[in-house]
């Protein structure tokens, strides 16, 4: 992935990236695909289907044996959660832990923190995080009596009411769990506050990353998070899940396990064998992103003092990539706006482009959520509707009862033309 200029920082040379995606030459009705599902799962980089395909016929065993590919996997698994640590700057490879995707994960977590509660602890979520923040903190009042609280959001802007998280907070507060970006609508939130105001009362701070870590760097240091989960088929990779936690509370956290499994992290974490070919998988997407880092990420490298190597790579291509949707939501945006009978639920101004991720939901006066998704997949559009699992976020819009809504979500290999083309169809659909 060479280029021989550096871009303009909202521009990626996007002829190189999309030659990284095969399944972008997808051909409906003679046309290419347009993917904008990419808030329910990205397309896979070549690289992650190369080290698919390399570790199963080079490597394929299990951990530990006293032999060449089982050695070989043992180094894999190691470099791919040195790798993830870059990725979101974690200070020890051994506070990643992976897993077949992020609500499995944070089952597992909310069960093992359930141990360690009381009757009438209490827990605070928000209602504009995916289900998969909510119910596993949910079960903790029936399985442990603890108390959920779950802070509210303003339905004109869809931005969370800070102000009522805050007094959700109390000092009986254990654990404060907050989504870094609506899956649903792409509001990104104050984690950092939210977590500064959790360790004030003695509370442990769980970010659900999954819907910003496609879309922007990701400091777990900085954000002084205690855990921050997300999945690897949402930023190019495959269907796997990834848990970040520092290590004391990894070392410290009563996990269910198999007994003769370590009592050290990751591995009492990680249940069972994990998905070998997978995780090369994604130790190869980090190869791409690495690389996009390289070729675009110059411009950025002076947000990330004190990084170098993987680490400062894989920060300034979210970056590059960051600059460059912010872009693509801007033209999609203005272009909704033309059309009639639409509404959009969110942060729309261009002053408020970083305050969210290309995530767009919207619904269209006399047009179904699934019918108008329908029509874009007879057009070769690929979008979501319905309420994506953000069932409270529905529900506090009013939406739930009707279908929900539509989303539109980019990512990097996106382009203006596919943006325009997504307008037009909505366009005639609305026409007809």
């Amino acid at each position: 992935m060479t280029t021989n200029a550096a871009p303009h920082p909202t521009t990626l040379n996007l002829e190189v990236i999309r030659a990284s995606f095969p399944s972008l030459g997808l051909l409906v009705n003679d046309a290419p695909a347009v993917y904008f599902d990419n808030p329910g799962g990205t397309q896979v980089a070549q690289q992650c289907l190369d080290a698919i395909m390399r570790y199963l016929t080079t490597a394929n065993a299990n951990t530990y044996g006293a032999y060449l590919t089982s050695e070989r996997t043992v180094a894999m698994l190691d470099e791919t959660h040195a790798a993830v640590a870059d990725l979101l700057n974690a200070a020890d490879a051994r506070e990643i832990v992976f897993g077949p995707n992020m609500t499995t994960l944070t089952f597992a977590l909310s069960r093992a923190i359930g141990r360690t509660l009381r009757p009438g602890d209490e827990l605070v979520v928000t209602a504009l995080d995916h289900d998969a923040n909510i119910a596993p903190w949910l079960a903790l009042q029936e399985e442990r009596g603890a108390v959920v609280h779950v802070a509210n959001f303003d339905p004109a802007t869809c931005t969370l009411d800070m102000a009522d998280l805050r007094a959700q907070i109390t000092e009986r507060t254990k654990v404060v769990a907050v989504g870094y970006a609506s899956n649903a609508v792409g509001t990104i939130n104050d984690v950092a506050t939210a977590t500064r105001w959790a360790h004030e009362v003695g509370a442990l701070a769980f970010v659900d990353a999954v819907q910003y870590a496609p879309h922007g760097p990701i400091d777990v240091q900085e954000l002084g998070c205690d855990f921050l989960a997300c999945s690897a088929y949402k930023f190019f990779g495959p269907h796997l899940g990834v848990l970040y936690g520092r290590l004391p509370l990894l070392e410290s956290l009563p996990a269910y396990k198999v007994r003769p499994a370590t009592d050290d992290p990751p591995g009492k974490w990680e249940t069972g064998t994990q998905n070998h070919e997978c995780l090369a998988g994604l130790l190869g997407t980090l190869e791409y992103l690495a690389a996009l880092g390289h070729d675009h990420g110059a411009a950025h490298a002076s947000e990330f003092a004190g990084m170098t190597g993987r680490r400062l790579a894989l920060h300034t291509a979210l970056a590059a990539i960051q600059m460059y949707e912010r872009m693509l939501a801007a033209r999609l945006l203005d272009g909704l706006r033309t059309l009639p009978g639409v509404h959009i639920y969110g942060l729309t101004a261009p002053a408020d482009l970083p305050r969210r991720v290309p995530t767009v939901a919207l619904t269209v006066d006399g047009h179904s959520p699934r019918a108008l998704a329908a029509a874009l997949g007879e057009r070769g559009i690929f979008a979501w509707d319905g309420n994506y699992y953000a069932l409270a976020v529905m529900e506090r819009l009013g939406l739930e009862a009707t279908g929900g809504a539509l989303r539109l979500g980019m990512a990097h290999y996106n382009t203006p033309d596919e943006v325009e083309r997504v307008v037009d169809a909505l366009r005639a659909i609305v026409a007809q």
